[in-house]
C-alpha cells in the first residue's frame, strides 16, 4: 500500500452516473477511498451499506466517500440504486486508479483489493487500510476522523 503522509495520486474517471470525478474534485475535503472487489456481492455489499448509514456523519466532517471498483458504470448504476447508496461508485474499467493505489498487483487482475485510502485536505494520505472487517469497517472509520 502506499505510505501515509506522501501525495495522493490523482485520478480522473467516471462515476456510476457517467459523471466526470476527479481527486482534485475534492481540495479542502478529506476523502474515504474504499476499494471493493465486485459491485453487489455479500461483503461489498455490507461495506457500501455501512458507509451508506454514516453519510451525513461522514458529510458532518467535511469528509466524502467514494467508492472505487473495476466494475463498468451498469453494475455499479445498479448496485448504487439498489442499496440507494448517496455517493458516487467510481468505474475503475482502466485500473488507473487501482494500479496507482495498489488495489490490484497489475493489469491481469479481475478485481481490486479490499482497501482503504483516507486522504487529507491537503492531498496527502492520512490513513492507509489494509485489513477491512465489512460489518464495522465504515463507523470504525468514521469515529477515527
Amino acid at each position: 500500500m502506499l505510505e501515509k503522509e506522501t501525495r495522493a495520486p490523482g485520478f480522473s474517471v467516471k462515476d456510476h452516473n457517467g459523471n466526470a470525478v476527479s481527486l482534485a474534485d475534492f481540495n479542502g475535503k478529506k476523502v474515504v477511498l474504499w476499494f471493493y472487489p465486485k459491485a453487489d456481492t455479500p461483503g461489498c455489499t455490507v461495506e457500501g451499506k455501512g458507509f451508506r448509514d454514516d453519510y451525513e456523519k461522514f458529510a458532518q466532517k467535511n469528509t466524502v466517500i467514494l467508492g472505487v471498483s473495476l466494475d463498468n458504470e451498469t453494475d455499479n448504476k445498479a448496485f448504487a440504486e439498489k442499496f440507494n447508496f448517496p455517493y458516487p461508485l467510481l468505474c475503475d474499467i482502466n485500473q488507473e486508479i487501482a494500479l496507482a493505489y495498489e488495489a490490484v498487483k497489475g493489469p491481469e487482475d479481475e478485481y481490486a483489493s479490499r482497501i482503504t485510502y483516507v486522504i487529507g485536505e491537503d492531498g496527502n494520505i492520512l490513513e492507509a487500510i489494509s485489513k477491512v472487517d465489512t460489518k464495522t469497517h465504515s463507523g470504525d472509520l468514521c469515529s477515527r476522523l
